[in-house]
């Protein structure tokens, strides 16, 4: 199954081995630097590439080379 463009809170929390609230935090935080460039953003998601980019896995899944 292909993986979603868009991450869950749920799915940042596991990746991150956070709580839910504190990834709805980190999820607020990144749509916010989203915005401020310019990019459409939704509650609650964030952009999967973004996300991996900002964590250091310069935009590539964990794990994959």
């Amino acid at each position: 199954m292909e993986k979603q463009p868009f991450m869950k809170v749920e799915e940042v929390a596991e990746e991150l081995g956070v709580s839910k609230s504190y990834a709805y935090k980190i999820v607020r935080i990144l749509n916010e630097e989203l915005k401020k460039k310019g990019y459409l953003t939704i509650s609650g998601r964030v952009s999967r590439e973004y996300f991996m980019e900002k964590v250091c896995y310069n935009g590539k899944e964990r794990g994959m080379q």
